[in-house]
């Protein structure tokens, strides 16, 4: 049995024989089990035969399972919970940027500076030899953390090396800047035009490129250099394993790759075909980008092969808050270098765009995912959304879903209701960046509404949280901190009257995650009939003090029954 060479932790309690046709494979006693079941919320004992829950009740009863070779798992007090699944990520985005130079902030890491980036950078380009006019990319530097809270130009690259092209990326995804070599390297100059939907900054003073990409300016450079880079489809391969590694290390049995784009899309093709996927990737390819090829997407609509299945489609309408890129209908407090008091972002798509692209879409009965930041995309989404199911075009069967929906005002949750959609929550925000957006970025008040779960929850609306990796690292239990806390970083309680319990939060990246999916007949609870998808970790969510959550650890990650990450403490 595969399983046995997986369970080394485990304490033989005693066997007994059993008919074999009913014996588990294992059984889990000896600590908490949530099964996110409101009929029986917990139980003693959970039985697993073949990737399949055959029993969840209490441990006297689990005996009939028990045969000569069962395994019995004891918890030792951990607590046993279904996988977490991600609502929204983007794997093949952290593999692309597996082999990028780590410019994260605290406290992930610790570029807490330009200076800090620049010596980053420096170190990197000596330690690795990288010879003149290769390219170097660096990811997920935060001006919102960062002392002197702005970006880097292309000068303070330039300083790094003028014979690299150097680009560097922000941590939303939505902006990056490139030095003059790099510049060169994209075929922009001081003459290139904004691109649809992007904008390449300016210096104020002098009109002349400073180096920043934003939006589909920054998309399109990033995909023209991957073009030109050297990157094997072995190595391609090799880092999107290493990306799921992460996933697994952080819990998830469900993985999510929300705006797959380019060769992404046959990169996880070529893992599933391989059987190399340990967990289940939902994918949901960039429909602008794709487009022209729906109808060869269509039979694989909702349909797993080797863990691999095609979720629906992405649409990015605005921009990143922190990276003030998101369209607002009321100006950012403080505006971005190079913009003007009433600045309030810009959006992707224009009504019509966006009607006639989510029309085609829901008369295939194939759902999306749409990225609304600023409460004005919000508002545009729900505005074509809603017209399309007065027009009896959307089906809320479908379960559209909107992500982030961070700049939300109070009379979005009746729109979101009425037009039948699913919230996806990005909490993590208000740990990282609630003190940003409350003191630059929308002021107390708006800053208070951002991730509004309890008003959600109130309105009896379905919601699920999100870590929108690599963002953030894969990191649910952080956003599930967040949810339940409402603290930022400095100590601040943003918006104290949208806490939600811990078991609400647990419930928006299990259950509630797994109807987001269409997958809530097999996933999300521990119930009989299930997949055993399972984590477990080492202290219970539910009675630890509720500041303590986010330390809270990964033992095991179970994905049908077969232990795919094993913490080594």
């Amino acid at each position: 049995m595969k399983i046995v060479r997986y369970l080394l932790p485990v304490l033989l309690l005693g066997c007994q024989s059993g008919k074999d046709k009913n014996a588990a494979d294992v059984i889990y006693a000896g600590g908490p089990v949530l099964t996110m079941e409101n009929a029986a919320p917990t139980v003693e004992a959970v039985a697993v035969k073949d990737g399949i829950i055959i029993f969840a009740g209490n441990r006297a009863a689990a005996e009939e399972y028990l045969g000569d070779s069962t395994i019995q798992y004891d918890l030792k007090g951990h607590t046993l919970l279904p996988g977490f699944i991600d609502a929204h990520g983007h794997i093949t985005s952290r593999a692309g940027m597996m082999q990028a130079v780590d410019l994260a902030p605290g406290p992930y890491g610790a570029v807490n500076s330009i200076a800090d980036l620049q010596q980053v950078l420096k170190t990197y380009i000596a330690e690795h030899k990288i010879g003149a006019h290769q390219p170097v990319i660096g990811n997920g530097y935060d001006d919102a953390i960062m002392t002197g809270h702005r970006h880097p130009t292309r000068a303070e690259l330039d300083a790094v090396s003028t014979v690299h092209p150097i680009i560097v990326i922000h941590a939303s995804g939505h902006a990056s800047v490139a030095n003059s070599a790099m510049l060169q390297l994209l075929g922009i100059s001081e003459t290139t035009a904004d691109p649809a939907g992007g904008h390449l900054g300016r210096d104020k003073k002098t009109g002349k490129l400073n180096g920043k990409l934003e939006e589909n300016a920054s998309f399109s450079a990033l995909i023209a250099l991957t073009e030109k880079m050297s990157h094997t489809p072995a190595q391609a391969l090799e880092d999107l394993l290493k990306a799921q590694d992460e996933w697994l290390r952080y819990g998830q049995t469900t993985i999510c790759d929300g705006r797959t784009m380019g060769a992404s899309v046959d990169l996880l093709r070529e893992a599933a075909n391989k059987q190399l996927l340990k967990a289940d990737v939902v994918y949901f390819p960039d429909y602008e980008y794709f487009k022209a090829k729906l109808d060869s997407f269509r039979p694989q609509y909702m349909q797993y092969h080797h863990h691999l299945k095609l979720g629906g489609f992405k649409f990015s309408d605005d921009g990143s808050p922190q990276g003030k890129t998101a369209w607002l209908t009321q100006p950012y407090l403080v505006p971005p270098e190079g913009q003007g008091p009433g600045y309030k972002g810009f959006p992707i798509f224009t009504d019509s765009t966006l009607y006639a692209d989510l029309k085609t879409l829901f008369q295939n009965k194939i759902t999306a995912q749409l990225h609304v930041n600023g409460d004005a995309a919000i508002d545009q989404a729900l505005r074509v959304i809603q017209r399309l199911k007065n027009e009896g075009i959307y089906d809320t069967a479908l379960r559209a879903t909107l992500i982030h929906v961070q700049n939300s005002r109070p009379d979005h949750i009746p729109a979101i209701k009425a037009a039948g959609v699913i919230p996806s929550y990005f909490s993590t925000h208000v740990y990282l960046w609630g003190d940003w957006h409350y003191s630059s970025v929308f002021g107390p008040e708006r800053a208070a509404f951002i991730s509004p779960a309890h008003s959600a929850l109130k309105a009896g609306i379905t919601f699920t949280i999100h870590h929108d990796a690599p963002v953030t690292p894969p990191d649910l239990i952080t956003a599930v901190y967040a949810a339940v806390n409402r603290k930022t970083r400095s100590g601040r309680i943003l918006g104290p009257d949208e806490w939600i319990t811990p078991l609400d939060a647990l419930k928006a990246i299990t259950i509630h995650a797994a109807w987001q999916y269409h997958e809530e007949d097999r996933k999300g609870s521990i119930k009989a009939g299930k997949l055993a998808d399972l984590v477990i970790l080492d202290d219970n969510p539910l009675t630890v003090a509720p500041e303590k959550i986010k330390d809270i650890k990964v033992v095991e990650t179970i994905k049908e029954g077969q232990v795919v990450y094993r913490s080594d403490k």
